[in-house]
């Protein structure tokens, strides 16, 4: 057992019999009375997010989380096939877990897979990725400047919002978290 003073963001922790990701964690020192651990928490079977304090100290059980590096082999019908890169042993990821991180990717990416027990829990995929724009419509001249967007849809299939300069076959790099344009990169 651990206590509320060893939570940090991406703890796992075992609550009511359920996981839940520490998504923030703030420790609070009011002016008057005991410290307390206040936190945002993702259950890692539905996805609800909910807030809930501990008091500094107090005993909580952390889950024991393993995290390796996986590269994305294909898609089998809704599910979604890993190699690990350590021993090259194969497993299948279900939609649900992969959730959004299916919009970034591509064959032979690699992510880290949270593990529990041998289940996967969660994806963490680097903070941005290159794709490829395979298609867009084109600019109009004399918008290179103006701060419009327009939709673009990536090679995986997402459609994010890039400057209206940008042009089909134009490699960006895009945030994995909000699906923002952050720039186009050149080979």
């Amino acid at each position: 057992m651990a206590t509320s003073n060893d939570i940090k963001n991406g703890s796992v922790l075992k609550l009511e019999g359920q996981l839940w990701n520490t998504v923030e964690f703030q420790h609070v020192k009011p002016g008057k009375g005991g410290a307390f651990i206040r936190t945002k928490l993702r259950n890692l079977t539905s996805g609800k997010v909910v807030d809930k304090t501990f008091n500094a100290g107090a005993k909580v059980e952390l889950a024991t989380v393993d995290r390796s590096n996986y590269q994305f082999l294909y898609t089998d019908g809704d599910d979604f096939v890993f190699m690990d890169l350590r021993d090259y042993d194969q497993i299948t990821v279900p939609s649900e877990v992969v959730g959004d991180a299916a919009n970034f990717l591509l064959e032979s990416n690699e992510v880290s897979i949270a593990l529990h027990e041998g289940t996967p829990l969660y994806l963490e995929m680097p903070p941005s990725v290159v794709l490829e724009i395979t298609y867009t419509e084109p600019g109009l001249q004399g918008d290179r400047s103006s701060a419009g967007t327009k939709s673009a849809t990536l090679e995986t299939g997402h459609v994010i919002q890039v400057p209206l300069f940008v042009e089909q076959g134009t490699r960006v790099k895009v945030d994995t978290r909000s699906s923002d344009y952050l720039g186009r990169v050149t080979d």
